[in-house]
């Protein structure tokens, strides 16, 4: 039985990584979306500001949650050497360390912004929006860390979800702009100049990067797990 948990084990937590790294972006887009558009923009007499900020609030939980079991399945599993610390101190592993890093960052980011939140009424309105605007840093960097470090971004699926993704905080932040331009018009236009620029970095980025010939090495993977590359 024990032979069995090793062999199996890894490839369990390896799937499970990558599924919930997945569900963890897709959440966290839907999130930044919604807080994107403003719950004020959204409510109406259907959806009254308050169930708006309810639906906010729960998947950006969820988003939590989803990242944490993604990093503890990482953590466990025994393919590739990545440390609780690696997870959790950006750029210091040895799989992948800008690639791994970059999801440091982003899950340090998103954990601030809920810990922040769960303190708002001590920490106050002003120090909280401060903080709450990471949760906008945090959508590129994770990303750009999912396009880096995983597995399966040749894959149509994965390429489909994250260009979805993409499409979706950069066609709500557009709107957004358009919408306050009158207000706000420096800060409109720099913000759809931020989102396009971002956009064509990834999309020039993505045929010589992780598309690219010999990613797998490219990209920090130790030189003993080279030969499992597809997995990689």
């Amino acid at each position: 039985m024990p032979a069995l948990a090793t062999t199996v084990g890894p490839s369990t937590y390896w799937y499970l990584t990558r599924s919930t790294g997945i569900v963890s972006l897709i959440l966290l887009t839907l999130s930044v979306v919604i807080g994107v558009a403003s719950a004020e923009r959204l409510s109406s007499q259907r959806w009254p500001r308050f169930l708006v900020d309810g639906a906010h609030r729960t998947v950006s939980l969820l988003a939590v949650v989803f990242l944490v079991i993604h990093v503890l399945t990482a953590v466990l599993d025994s393919f590739a050497p990545i440390s609780l610390l690696d997870a959790v101190i950006p750029f210091t592993g040895s799989y992948r360390p800008l690639w791994l890093g970059l999801g440091a960052v982003a899950s340090d980011l998103l954990l601030a912004v809920m810990i922040t939140s769960l303190v708002r009424s001590s920490l106050g309105h002003r120090a909280w929006r401060a903080t709450h605007w990471l949760a906008y840093a945090c959508w590129p960097i994770a990303l750009v860390h999912c396009l880096g470090t995983g597995s399966d971004v040749a894959s149509t699926w994965l390429l489909a979800i994250s260009g979805a993704c993409l499409v979706a905080v950069v066609a709500a932040v557009t709107v957004r702009a358009l919408a306050e331009r009158q207000h706000h018009g420096r800060g409109a236009s720099a913000a759809v100049a931020l989102a396009s620029a971002f956009t064509i970095g990834v999309v020039v980025w993505l045929p010589s990067g992780p598309l690219g010939a010999h990613w797998a090495k490219r990209s920090g993977t130790p030189s003993n797990l080279l030969g499992h590359s597809s997995k990689a």
